[in-house]
């Protein structure tokens, strides 16, 4: 069996500022951007990993979430709790300076972790806590 990874999604609360920062700041590319009865379907992808889709989505995107349920996840994503990722580099210094030059809120400065990466995090314009990191150079 050959399974592989296909989508994954993040919860944004504003498709052009989520563009504007996926798109703009990290170079991903646009793979659809599809308006279809009222929803927006919008999927970016890494160029050097065109088969992996990352679905940019409102909280509760789904007609069948009730308004309490969407609510909840409103809150969450408000508090940063609702979405995460995280991306391989080549260069986790370099990516913080361009990605902290362009006004994202920084989370974690570049450090060694124990547990065998060189990373830092920042959170995106919609409050998902997003991590980068790359191989330690010691190893």
């Amino acid at each position: 069996m050959d399974i592989k990874l296909s989508h994954c999604f993040l919860t944004v609360h504003d498709h052009e500022q989520a563009l504007a920062f996926y798109r703009d700041v990290l170079g991903l590319t646009v793979r659809n951007d599809v308006s279809f009865e009222g929803m927006r379907w919008v999927t970016v992808t890494p160029p050097s990993q065109p088969d992996i889709e990352i679905v940019l989505e409102p909280p509760g995107a789904s007609p069948n979430v009730s308004k309490d349920d969407r609510r909840a996840l409103t809150d969450l994503m408000a508090k940063g709790l609702l979405s995460r990722a995280v991306f391989m580099t080549d260069n986790c210094d370099a990516t913080f300076e361009h990605i902290r030059a362009s006004g994202a809120e920084v989370i974690q400065e570049p450090i060694d972790q124990p547990y065998g990466v060189r990373d830092c995090a920042f959170r995106d314009p919609s409050g998902n806590l997003l991590r980068f990191n790359q191989p330690n150079r010691q190893q």
